[in-house]
């Protein structure tokens, strides 16, 4: 059986949206939605949580669907400010949940492996997360985001541009490569597989969540923004 397409429209039941790409779960904290909206429509419960509707939809679409790219007009419609306290949510979820729900396991599988594969584990592993925060933390909360909001008082700072944070958008692939091999494919079969495959994907949905983050910043926030730039004076 074929399944259901997702409709993305604020008539659609908000269950229906849920369980059309399960993956869409992760954004309601983000949003501050709870669970139990019962058989409300997807305007009914951001009404509800005092969320932009237009917005949400948004955000759904390109994290359910990496080739959607919004429009023009679209992008004219949302609100800049909603957009950026969603991606400061993401930000803290990653950080404050995710990352360490993910170290909190990898220790006990890198204690396990001894001298020959543990300091290796943990090399990659730092060299992940540090790359992550880097990137979300330090660019993006110190420097991207503070732009942003400088544009929305109307006002320019420095020779700075949006089109600069695509290319800083970093490339870790490489890196979470060369941990899943050793996850995977080198340690010894006896070195706790059971958590070995939870903590794999754990780390492999961790990695899928940021991409999609990243297709939200690109297909999204910056074009509003060029959008902003180009009406300044």
């Amino acid at each position: 059986m074929t399944p259901k397409k997702t409709v993305f429209s604020k008539e659609t039941k908000f269950a229906e949206l849920m369980t059309g790409d399960r993956r869409l779960l992760q954004l309601l904290p983000r949003f501050g939605i709870g669970l139990g909206f019962g058989d409300r429509s997807v305007s009914q419960v951001c009404r509800m949580n005092d969320v932009n509707t237009e917005l949400f939809l948004m955000i759904c679409e390109v994290y359910s669907d990496g080739n959607f790219k919004p429009g023009k007009n679209e992008l004219q419609q949302i609100d800049m400010n909603a957009l950026l306290s969603y991606l400061k949510a993401s930000h803290l979820y990653y950080l404050d949940e995710r990352f360490p729900h993910i170290e909190e396991h990898l220790q006990h599988i890198i204690e396990a492996c001894g001298q020959k594969y543990g300091p290796m584990l943990s090399h990659f592993y730092e060299e992940y997360k540090q790359e992550v925060m880097r990137h979300i933390k330090f660019y993006e909360e110190e420097v991207v985001f503070p732009y942003i909001e400088a544009l929305l008082r109307g006002q320019r700072t420095g020779s700075y541009k949006i089109d600069e944070f695509e290319h800083n958008h970093t490339n870790i692939q490489d890196t979470l490569d060369d941990m899943m091999n050793i996850l995977l494919k080198y340690l010894p079969d006896h070195i706790l597989p059971k958590e070995r495959i939870e903590i794999s994907y754990d780390i492999m949905e961790l990695s899928d969540d940021l991409n999609r983050h990243s297709l939200i910043e690109e297909h999204i926030l910056i074009p509003s923004v060029e959008s902003i730039e180009n009406a300044l004076p």
